[in-house]
């Protein structure tokens, strides 16, 4: 089978086709990020080293992937991004004015309550 027409997401197909082409060429790739499918059709996130595989004379006669599977850690981002935007959420709707000021002293969080009551906007202090 056509390892990148019937394993490759769509949107990572020529990217990884453009990595396995210049294995063949003799140049390696590392720490390449794609995503392929499992055979029950699951996306698997994989973290890929390509190298040119050489014949005793040097030559190209193929190449070697070996892979990471990243899955578990592209989930956590997704997770940690949703988590983000509900603190936000949070922070930004609270009954309380809720501030927050960076170590050099500047302020780098202003939630609705704090511009209601001092009237300053969030875009006039940060």
């Amino acid at each position: 089978k056509d390892f990148v027409l019937d394993f490759i997401t769509l949107e990572h197909q020529a990217s990884v086709k453009n990595v396995l082409d210049s294995a063949l060429d003799g140049r390696e790739t590392a720490n390449f990020e794609f995503s392929l499918y499992t055979k029950d059709r699951q996306l698997v996130y994989v973290l890929l080293n390509a190298t040119p595989r050489r014949n005793v004379s040097g030559a190209v006669v193929g190449m070697i992937g070996v892979g990471q599977d990243m899955t578990i850690c592209k989930q956590v981002e997704v997770e940690k991004a949703l988590v983000t935007q509900e603190l936000q959420t949070f922070i930004d709707t609270a009954n309380a004015p809720i501030f927050g000021i960076d170590a050099h002293g500047l302020i780098n969080e202003w939630n609705l309550k704090s511009a209601s009551i001092t009237g300053f906007l969030r875009d006039e202090v940060m």
